[in-house]
Formats: C-alpha cells, structure tokens, sequence
C-alpha cells in the first residue's frame, strides 16, 4: 500500500512538472491562440464587441483607449462611397463624420468599393465580425494618428490613386497626394491593432508601417497571393524608423506569397508563431541594422527555389548587416536559417504588452483561424 502512495505521489509530481501549452479554450474543433481565447469562447460577444479593445497583446498594448464614455456605436447600412460627401451609413461617413471614439461595426455582407483611399482617424475601431465585408480599390491609410483597432475585414484589389481631395477623420477635406496602392498603410502612427483580416492582391504591399510608426501588432491575419507583402520601415535614409516596434504574431502567409513577410528596416521586429507555407524570394528580410527576433515559427520551404528563410539586405552605402536571431523556429520541406549578428535580441514587454509564445511545432493549431472570420450573432465565433 505505501509503494503504491509512493507511485501515486510521484505521478503526480511528474504532470505538475510537466510543461503546459496555453492554446486556449477548445469550442469543437477550434483551438483558439492567447488572443482569441479573450473573447472568442463568449456567445454573447456581438452584444459586448468594445470588449475585443482588451484582447490585444505585442507592442501595441491593450486598446483601451478606444472604449469608454466617448466610445459611439455607428453600423454600416450602405456599401457605396464617396470620397468626398460621404452619405451616413456608409464606411466613410462612420470613419470621417462620427465624433468621439467610432466603434463601427456592419449591419450586413457587404462589398465596398472605395473611390479613393479611406483616411482612418484616432480613437477609431473598425469592426468587420458577423459580416462578409470585402474592401477593395481605395483601401486604408491610418496618418499621424493613435488607438487604432483593424479588425475582420477582407482587403484586395487595392489599386493607385491620383492626387486629389478626400474627406478626412474631423470632417475636413484633406489634399492626398498620389498613392500606391497598399492594403493598409500607417505613416507616423502609434498603437495600431491589426488582428484577423485577409489581405490578397494589391497593387503595391499588404501592410507597410512607415515614417516613424511604432507600437503595433500584426495578429491573426491571413497574407496570400501577393508579391512584397509586409514593409515595415520607410527607407534606408529615414533614421526615425530605429524606435519602431512591430509584433507579427499568429499570422498565416500563403499560399502564394514572394517576399517581405516582413522586410524591416531599422526598427524592431518579434516574428512569432507564424506559419509560412513556402515563399519565392525568401521570408523575412531587412535592412539598415534592424534586431529580428524569429522565434518558434513554422518555416514550410518552397519544393523548389530558395529553401532560405532570410535575406540580409545590405545597407547601400556602408554595407551593414542585421541583428536576426533564430529561437525554437521549426524548419521544415529543406528550409535553412542562416542567423547574422550578435547578441541575444528580447522583446522586452510590458505587463500589458506580453503573452506566451507556444512551441513551433502548434503552429498550425494557433494559425487555423486566421484570416477573417465567418462569426455570426448567437455563437461562439
């Protein structure tokens, strides 16, 4: 009998010891990641979606700038657009027109065909769940702007656009000059969510965070059928970009996906727990000196072509490398990781700003949902 307490004792020694996963609550199939764990096991989450604002993780924090007594509920009714006189229910007038923090969510599917570019001011949720919402030809630009929520939306087709005038975040008309064509593009723009959209063939990138934009996350979103996917820093000249910090978490790139997934310049860069199915050029790049940190991806390499994750860009004047380290990244299909620098390069997040980072080898189950979701009112999304 005292052999047998022992056993026991010492079994359960062993699972108290053993390393847990933090994947989350399952809801029939789905595993849900750390993020989505905060709000997706709620039914009742169309009725309480301001609550997503406290979900988020990686340098951009907790958006709970965007909640509170100023936060107003505006529903999209009308999918047309106009750059200028935007008409109320329409996207534009909810982003534009719409005083305090706009909470803005969509009455029904939808496909929105922007005539030009869409100016997101400060304090703005986009909240694209419990409908298809699809964007597309204008597509979004977040200037000089803060607490910033991009949520649920379908971006594509995004096209370049002549100079010209827009309506703006105040209800100011604003002078644009010509644009290139990205999905979404941030230019000076701290605490900015990214979280569970798909973004797919445009004419320039998918993400570019540029001109001294810092304190964002890039989570849960699906990249696929694109050259240059994700830029993060504006050029080589532009020196402001060494305090940009930029977490890319839980993403899925691919199919079909070339190159800068993402390509840093300067700043800092946390690339954990993507999945990467394959690339053409290579997956992450940069320049200028940036610290990397790959940590516990799943790098799935192309069956033919380049099987090297990375590229180091040289400095065209002096010819500098990178600090890119590798941590727990699972290499798979051939994939190689040539790491270049010195020293180890941490995050260093706040209490608010970390979460755990699982084994590279969940990756799969942390990215099966990413993309934007199909949720409807009433269930667990």
């Amino acid at each position: 009998m005292a052999s047998k307490s022992l056993s026991l004792i010492i079994l359960l020694f062993l699972l108290a010891m053993k390393p847990k996963l933090s994947l989350g609550k399952k809801s029939g199939l789905a595993t849900f990641n750390s993020i989505d764990t905060c709000w997706r096991r709620n039914p009742n989450w169309m009725n309480k979606r301001e609550e997503l604002a406290k979900c988020s993780a990686g340098f951009v924090g907790k958006m709970i700038n965007n909640i509170g007594k100023d936060m107003t509920k505006y529903v999209v009714t009308d999918p047309t657009d106009n750059a200028i006189n935007p008409k109320p229910g329409t996207l534009r007038y909810g982003v534009t027109m719409v005083p305090g923090k706009p909470w803005i969510s969509f009455e029904k599917d939808m496909e929105i065909k922007l005539e030009r570019a869409l100016i997101v001011g400060s304090d703005t949720a986009i909240d694209g769940r419990g409908a298809v919402v699809h964007i597309s030809n204008g597509c979004l630009m977040l200037y000089k702007v803060s607490n910033v929520i991009i949520h649920g939306l379908r971006i594509h087709h995004c096209r370049s656009q002549p100079a010209g005038s827009v309506m703006g975040p105040g209800s100011k008309l604003i002078p644009l000059s010509k644009t290139d064509g990205d999905a979404i593009r941030l230019l000076g723009s701290t605490k900015v969510w990214i979280d569970h959209n798909t973004l797919y063939r445009s004419e320039d990138g998918l993400i570019d965070v540029t001109l001294g934009s810092t304190n964002i996350t890039i989570s849960n979103n699906w990249f696929r059928d694109h050259d240059k996917v994700m830029l993060l820093g504006h050029d080589d000249d532009f020196k402001d970009d060494k305090n940009m910090k930029v977490t890319v978490v839980y993403n899925r790139f691919g199919p079909n996906c070339h190159q800068r997934m993402p390509r840093v310049r300067h700043g800092y860069a946390h690339v954990t727990n993507n999945l990467y199915l394959g690339w053409e050029i290579y997956a992450i790049g940069g320049s200028m000196n940036p610290s990397i940190k790959s940590e516990s991806n799943l790098f799935v390499a192309p069956k033919s072509g380049s099987k090297e994750v990375i590229m180091n860009i040289l400095d065209k004047k002096n010819g500098k490398g990178w600090n890119f380290k590798s941590v727990g990244d699972v290499l798979e299909n051939g994939a190689s990781f040539n790491e270049t620098g010195s020293g180890f390069v941490k995050p260093n997040y706040s209490p608010e700003e970390i979460f755990p980072v699982e084994s590279g080898k969940v990756v799969r189950q942390l990215t099966r949902s990413a993309g934007a979701l199909r949720c409807r009112g009433g269930s667990i999304c």
